[in-house]
Parts: structure tokens; C-alpha cells; sequence
């Protein structure tokens, strides 16, 4: 994400997800969009309906603001079709404290959902969405997530990693994953700085406190056993895990001298839990999240628009060229995992779903 406080957020902005402008590119013919293309689970959009409402709402100015604030389909198609990805799951991270009056809550996440919507019904072999949910009114949130799931379509429910200083383990947010694992959904969390950090000059929130936020509310969920209460709840930690994958020893040690939870309730946890590739993971961390979390937990992930077209591009290739990945692996990752799950997006795309054991035998990329 780029480098924006919760504070320039909830100042400037409130919504996390947009394209910086490209240059005009036509996007690729459809006959050249194949089967192989990657399916990008970490991506951003701002629909027209949704920016005019976060100008109305005094969240984004009407004119200018910031390079990301400026999404375009073309510039969004045409940095897919450059690197090879044939759909984007689409999502509008706000910080929860928007939704804080109830008023704002009820018609900002509705618009938000119904853009997003809107956007995949357009186009569906090339977007799918996670909806928004107000997460500090839980019983309004239950109602949108009906709405989403059952009217609108989408594939899965964004939850910030944190709202108003609580993290997902929290017991008010108990209703929520108890109506989650009954529909067997997907959650895509999205971090934004931990509340009343101190910023450091020179140092952006979405170098370290995004990914603290993401390791804090995973630790949350571990510690509170969210998970072993909801097991049939699917969880996405956004940029790799945070620092989870990277300090599983310390977590056990944790269990082991600190009345923490069992080390083997970390163990599972890891391989619960899955990662999207947007840290970006290649080619430093790959070792080490492969080694935490097997290959079949982690999902292609570019951030776009938060990370600018040339950004994509050269993660993109960073994750093609990672030395850690066999084919087998990076097919998996590129698509295979997501289609496998996001059960509505291969009927949207009409794709098959392929078992792992069957994803990229050949060493041929």
C-alpha cells in the first residue's frame, strides 16, 4: 500500500484502492488472454459511483488528491493484460472509522459493494470482489453480508485487520465469523497502522505498521481461537502474513512460556491461514512462507493501484524469475489456488478447477 497513516487515511482519503494513470494502451485481444493467466487476489478499484461518493463525503477532494485516488478500467486493464493476469478480485479497503456513524455506515459500504459489483457484473471473465462490511455496527454488518453474498455476488467479505483499536479475535466481532463459517465464506483482512502508532520520520506505515496490524490481529485470532470455533471460515492475511510466517518460533515460544496458546495451535494456524503474495513475497520471503505454509495457502497478489503499474511489473517478474518456486508452485500460486478457493470465480471465467496434485507437472512455465 502506499505510504498512508491511519490518520492521512481517515484525513485524506478513507479509500484504499485506486489506479495511478497510465498512459493510453489498448488492452490485450481477448483470444490472448489464455487459461494460464494469473488470478490477482490482492487488487484495488474505485468505480466512478464510489469515488463521487467519497468526494461527497468530504474523503476525497473533487479534483486532484492523491495519484492512487485516480482509477481508470482502461489503466487497470492494461496493466492485467501487461503482466498476465487474467482476472482481478477486486477490493476497497476503507479504515472502519468512516463507518462509524451508523447513517454513513449503512449507504457509504452499500454504494462501495454495489460499484464493485456493478464492475464484475460488466465484466465478468476479468473481475470478481470482496465486499465491504461496517464492522463497528456488527448487527448492520450481518445484513450487508447477506446482501453481498446472496444479491450481489461477491466472492468473499474484506475485514480491516483492526477497527478502532480492536483486532479480530475480539469478542464483538464474534457474530461475524460465527455467520462467516456458516456460509463457509472467504475473508480477505487489510491492514491499515495500529492505532496511535508513532510514526517514525521518513518511514511510511505501509513499510512495518501494515504488516504489525496483519501479524496483530493473526495473533488475535490464534490467542481468542477464533479459528478452532469457526473452522470452516476461510482467512486471507494480506503482503504474506505480515511478520507471522517470519516469527512462528517466537509464537510458539509463546505457548511454551508465556500462557500463550498451545505451539501446535500455531503450527495449524499457519497452515490455516492463507497469503497473498503482495509483500511482495519474491524473492526474499518465499523460503520462508513456502516453509510455514506449504504451496497450496498462498495466492498471487500485486496490490495494484497502491503499487504503480511499473511496480507490478517488476514484482511480477521478481515472482517468475524466484528461484524457490518450482512450476508445479507457481502455478499454483499464479491461479490454481485461488480458482480453487473462490468456487464463483471459475464458473464466472468458465475455467475448471484443477487438484493440486494435477496443477503445473510439467517444469514449463
Amino acid at each position: 500500500m502506499p505510504e498512508l497513516t491511519r490518520r492521512t487515511a481517515l484525513r485524506a482519503s478513507g479509500l484504499m484502492a485506486a489506479a495511478a494513470a497510465l498512459p493510453a494502451t489498448a488492452a490485450a485481444p481477448a483470444e490472448a488472454r489464455t487459461r494460464t493467466g494469473r488470478i490477482d487476489t490482492h487488487h484495488h478499484a474505485v468505480p466512478p459511483k464510489m469515488r463521487e461518493w467519497a468526494i461527497e463525503q468530504g474523503i476525497l477532494p473533487p479534483t486532484g488528491g492523491p495519484s492512487w485516488a485516480q482509477w481508470t478500467l482502461p489503466s487497470t486493464l492494461a496493466t492485467m493484460d501487461a503482466n498476465g493476469i487474467a482476472a482481478g478480485v477486486a477490493s476497497a479497503p476503507v479504515p472502519a472509522e468512516i463507518f462509524l456513524n451508523r447513517a454513513v455506515a449503512e449507504s457509504g459500504v452499500r454504494i462501495c459493494n454495489e460499484s464493485l459489483a456493478e464492475l464484475t457484473r460488466d465484466h465478468p471473465t476479468r473481475f470478481g470482489f470482496f465486499a465491504n462490511v461496517a464492522m463497528l455496527h456488527p448487527d448492520l454488518a450481518l445484513r450487508q453480508i447477506a446482501y453481498a453474498l446472496d444479491e450481489l455476488g461477491a466472492d468473499g467479505v474484506l475485514l480491516n485487520t483492526s477497527a478502532d483499536g480492536h483486532y479480530l479475535g475480539d469478542r464483538m466481532f464474534e457474530p461475524l465469523f460465527a455467520e462467516l463459517d456458516r456460509r463457509r465464506a472467504v475473508v480477505f483482512t487489510h491492514p491499515f497502522g495500529p492505532k496511535g502508532n508513532i510514526e517514525v520520520p521518513g518511514v511510511g506505515d505501509s513499510l512495518a505498521d501494515f504488516l504489525l496490524d496483519t501479524t496483530r490481529t493473526a495473533l488475535s485470532l490464534i490467542a481468542a481461537g477464533t479459528l478452532d470455533r469457526h473452522p470452516n471460515v476461510s482467512i486471507i492475511l494480506s503482503h504474506a502474513g505480515g511478520f507471522l510466517p517470519y516469527m512462528a518460533g517466537r509464537a510458539e515460544r509463546w505457548g511454551r512460556e508465556d500462557d500463550g496458546p498451545d505451539p501446535r495451535a500455531i503450527r495449524r494456524a499457519l497452515r490455516r491461514f492463507y497469503y497473498d503474495t503482495a509483500l511482495p513475497m519474491s524473492p526474499y520471503a518465499t523460503p520462508s512462507l513456502l516453509a510455514a505454509a506449504g504451496p497450496d495457502r498462498v495466492l498471487f497478489g500485486t496490490d495494484w493501484p497502491a503499487n504503480s503499474s511499473r511496480e507490478v511489473s517488476l514484482n511480477t517478474r521478481a515472482f517468475d524469475k524466484d528461484p524457490a518456486l518450482d512450476s508445479r508452485t507457481h502455478r499454483a500460486i499464479s491461479r490454481g489456488n485461488a480458482l480453487r478457493l473462490l468456487p464463483n470465480l471459475p464458473k464466472r471465467l468458465r475455467w475448471p478447477i484443477r487438484p493440486m496434485s494435477q496443477v503445473g507437472r510439467s517444469r514449463s512455465r
